[in-house]
């Protein structure tokens, strides 16, 4: 008994006294914070296993907290005689509330989130998630502990069934009935949601091509170069993912066009042929490379282009006829020009 009590001593006073339902939901907002950023987790099914209940159920359930911090008027079948009077809710009305509101929260933070330098990726929305559950436990917990014990929303240990005589009166079958068609319905969204993250759909079948800037361990789309100089190399990498469902050739092609924009039309006046490379990639796997691009076209306003071709690229490679493009526009300058 000693022991265990000099390691409760250990816990900070308002943890050992926080509520055990808002304890839980900080310490799985916590963990999916974690299973999401750690590089040995977040490649696990883990990530799917906390991030289900963090989106769909965690931070609603933190907020409706905050905001109805007492117990229900449904407690008065047990002789409190004020427990009618009380503005709270119970804990059926609780889980309910809980599911739509996370589901509000999380898709206001995620429109919020798109405009700012974050952006809409994954690691800002679940700290986000996790901060404001954080943040909505606590008040959630402080406002509990202003209240009267009996008053306090707590969740029970034992059975919450009424003690009713008859328990298959009207009420309580109506009651249940709820309870149950409640249970059926989240049980089976987030058997959807599990399924649908898990086992995405088979049509979805599709290649795609991207440049990506920095070296092999520290890629980003981002940054691009603008300014490049004739006969000096600069380096890009270019990737190409399989999402075919099977393995595939691929061929890609890259140039430096100069080109006419009028009336939305793209005319392109001039080509310059730079590299091919001809990668076979597995099925759900990327293939990346460094391309030293090195023009000899000079001109403001070129469009470096990247061509993607499944099996064989035509004689004339175009970004009409090719199965994926991208391009970045730069502009490259004579280095003799300068020097004069």
């Amino acid at each position: 008994m000693t022991s265990d009590t000099d390691w409760l001593s250990l816990v900070p006073h308002s943890v050992r006294t926080a509520p055990a339902d808002l304890l839980a939901v900080v310490v799985v907002a916590v963990l999916t914070c974690g299973a999401v950023t750690l590089p040995g987790v977040r490649d696990t099914p883990l990530r799917v296993v906390l991030g289900l209940p963090c989106v769909l159920f965690v931070p609603g359930y933190a907020v409706i907290a905050a905001l109805f911090p007492e117990s229900g008027p449904s407690v008065a079948a047990s002789g409190d005689a004020d427990a009618a009077d009380r503005t709270g809710i119970d804990g059926i009305e609780r889980v309910a509330l809980s599911f739509g509101t996370s589901i509000a929260l999380v898709s206001a933070l995620g429109l919020l989130l798109n405009f700012t330098p974050w952006g809409l990726r994954l690691v800002p929305i679940v700290v986000a998630i996790g901060l404001l559950t954080v943040a909505a436990a606590v008040v959630g917990a402080r406002r509990r502990a202003a209240l009267p014990e009996g008053e306090r929303f707590g969740v029970p240990v034992r059975s919450s069934l009424p003690d009713d005589p008859n328990p298959f009166s009207s009420g309580s079958r109506t009651d249940a009935a709820f309870a149950v068609v409640l249970v059926l319905c989240l049980a089976l969204a987030v058997g959807v949601g599990g399924y649908m993250v898990a086992a995405p759909g088979s049509g979805e079948s599709f290649s795609e091509i991207y440049v990506l800037t920095g070296n092999q361990g520290d890629l980003a789309a981002e940054d691009y170069p603008t300014e490049l100089t004739a006969g000096e190399p600069t380096s890009l990498t270019v990737a190409v993912g399989n999402h075919e469902g099977t393995a595939t050739d691929y061929v890609v092609v890259s140039q430096l066009q100069r080109v006419r924009v009028a009336n939305n039309t793209t005319t392109v006046l001039e080509r310059e042929a730079l590299t091919r490379y001809r990668p076979s990639v597995e099925a759900n796997a990327t293939w990346r490379t460094e391309h030293a691009v090195t023009p000899t076209m000079t001109g403001d306003r070129l469009r470096l282009t990247y061509l993607l071709y499944e099996g064989s690229a035509p004689s004339e490679p175009t970004a009409e006829n090719a199965y994926q493009s991208v391009h970045l526009w730069v502009n490259v300058t004579d280095p003799d020009a300068d020097s004069s």
